[in-house]
């Protein structure tokens, strides 16, 4: 082995003492978080600055990534949020007409330690195995078990509460972009630019607040509904927006949630939320529309999930101070929960809605966009009632 490839050195020890030997990828350091991996073949730069993967290594289950380099139009926020990256074959030129630099340039300009050269096939295989754990990524210790005694300290994402470390500091407006129809609070636990584009292109003036936002800086905005955003962390841990919701809720005001804001529907109406064994993160994740029997390809990026009641079918309304709850969307693949709906218990007409995937995905599969229809289309039914 050349010295230079000796210097370029890296290490990756996952909690349960499994190792993995490569390269040093991005920035020169050590980092620690919970070891997820994604599948999707492309998108790369939405995942990295998606605010979702804060505090999560994420491994690349596609062997070859970085061909299509960086540029400044695909972020979707304003920095790279992952705590570590992990990749097999990284691209040695940079190909396409639209990048401004490499992954590797942008990785370490923004101190992202990554490690390549690993078996992710083999990395994958034990997550799906032994589930999510805590993972530490080192370009200068040499030792797996000093290495893995750190990693054993780290914090778990189990009770973490993470949105207030990635939102908005200053509340801000995205316009419509042809004419507003409507006015939408945004509370951005974690909100991706994409999300406010696709309200835009719909007529609705999107108001985005902080996380730690009141109902009375919601009803400033005088809107005509509320959204809660995609975001980090354990639901069970974030107590005041579930409150603030339940607020909103009580008034009447129609609520679309996607994703973090799908698990703090749930439990804002009385459900309760759990830890996925891995997770389900890519573009590639079939769901069910039970509302109208349409399987959708979806883009996901979720350890956490909504349960429904022991005892009652899954087909079967639950009542809620708000109304009726259903399970109106189930992943094909494991059957867990994608999405809700809260509907009047008298008339049936909707009145909330929440899914836990991400129709916004800016990388990918568009088959989900319908839902900021049905979104337009609740806000109207209730301007109009």
């Amino acid at each position: 082995m050349s010295l230079d490839k000796l210097d370029r050195r890296a290490l990756l020890v996952l909690e349960d003492g499994r190792t993995f030997h490569g390269e040093a990828y991005g920035a020169e350091g050590e980092t620690f978080g919970e070891a997820v991996f994604a599948t999707g073949m492309t998108g790369y730069q939405e995942t990295l600055t998606d605010p979702s993967y804060h505090r999560q290594v994420v491994v690349m289950t596609s062997p070859h990534i970085g061909n299509t380099g960086v540029n400044e139009e695909d972020a979707e926020s304003r920095r790279i949020w992952v705590a570590g990256y992990v990749l097999r074959d990284p691209a040695r030129i940079t190909s396409s007409w639209r990048a401004t630099r490499g992954l590797d340039e942008a990785l370490r300009e923004q101190g992202v330690v990554g490690i390549s050269g690993v078996d992710t096939r083999a990395l994958t295989r034990h997550l799906r195995e032994r589930g999510a754990m805590r993972v530490g990524i080192s370009t200068t210790e040499t030792d797996p078990a000093a290495l893995l005694a750190r990693v054993r300290s780290s914090a778990e994402m189990t009770g973490a509460e993470l949105s207030t470390e990635v939102t908005t500091e200053e509340a801000y407006v995205v316009p419509a972009t042809d004419g507003p129809r409507f006015r939408v609070a945004v509370l951005d636990l974690g909100l991706k630019a994409m999300t406010s584009s696709r309200m835009a292109e719909r007529g609705i003036e999107v108001h985005v607040l902080p996380a730690t936002a009141t109902l009375d800086d919601v009803l400033a905005v005088e809107p005509d509904g509320l959204f809660f955003s995609n975001g980090p962390g354990d639901p069970a841990a974030t107590t005041d927006q579930i409150a603030l919701l339940q607020a909103a809720l009580e008034r009447g005001i129609p609520y679309f949630g996607i994703c973090f804001g799908n698990q703090l529907f749930g439990r804002a109406l009385g459900l309760e939320t759990y830890k996925l064994k891995y997770g389900h993160r890519g573009i590639n994740q079939p769901v069910m529309d039970k509302t109208t029997g349409k399987v959708e390809i979806t883009s996901h990026n979720h350890g956490f999930a909504v349960a429904w009641p022991d005892g009652v079918a899954i087909d079967d309304p639950v009542s809620t101070p708000y109304g009726e709850v259903r399970v109106s969307h189930v992943c094909l693949n494991d059957d867990v929960i994608e999405g809700l709906e809260l509907r009047d218990p008298s008339t049936g007409a909707l009145r909330s809605f929440s899914v836990q995937y991400h129709p916004e995905a800016a990388a990918g599969p568009r088959d989900a966009g319908y839902l900021f229809d049905r979104f337009v289309e609740l806000l109207a039914s209730k301007k109009e009632g």
